[in-house]
């Protein structure tokens, strides 16, 4: 007779969604994972498989809350301000959460030689830099910015701007003063 699970699938997939995006994929190991997530090592190949299907599954999850962030910060704002909360977003991150991004933590450690974590990686800078051209078009529409440029090129520059200080933020010389200096001087592109 099977057992029932005594975890919420969800709640544990969290767990290794903040350990990995601490530690990154190499150095999480299967012990450190049924530690932090707090069940049997059987249970976790049950549930999840491997490590690398844990990992893609953590990688989703981690998709939907970065989703869900950003649709609740954008969703009513003008332009101007829209593009303003996504870097402080950036900047400042989910709460309680480790610095950085696992997207970005996982095209510099992984995409070069996983091509499932590549096609990840892939998409979710595409959409970024697809909702990026959509707000900023919106403000070129109603003169919040620019129209000299085109809002293709504005938005990868911006993209840019943001995986950028996605990176510093893991570092200890990220000080959010400057991290802010860096987005405001990237937020004057939208208005020359």
């Amino acid at each position: 007779m099977a057992r029932t699970k005594e975890f919420d699938d969800d709640a544990v997939l969290y767990k290794a969604m903040r350990l990995f995006w601490e530690q990154g994929y190499e150095k999480t190991s299967i012990n450190d994972l049924v530690e932090c997530m707090g069940i049997h090592r059987r249970s976790l190949y049950d549930t999840f498989g491997d490590k690398h299907k844990l990992f893609l599954a953590v990688v989703d999850r981690y998709s939907k809350l970065i989703n869900a962030e950003l649709h609740a910060g954008i969703i009513r704002s003008s332009p101007k301000q829209a593009i303003a909360f996504m870097f402080d977003f950036m900047i400042q991150g989910i709460d309680d959460s480790p610095p950085g991004c696992l997207f970005v933590n996982m095209a510099v450690e992984l995409a070069a030689r996983d091509p499932e974590v590549e096609a990840k990686v892939c998409d979710s800078f595409t959409k970024s830099e697809e909702l990026l051209t959509d707000i900023i078009r919106r403000g070129q529409q109603s003169g919040e910015f620019t129209s000299k440029r085109n809002a293709e090129e504005l938005a990868e520059s911006i993209h840019n701007t943001l995986l950028g200080l996605r990176v510093f933020t893991r570092t200890s010389t990220a000080n959010k003063e400057k991290l802010h200096r860096i987005a405001n001087v990237s937020m004057e592109t939208l208005y020359k």
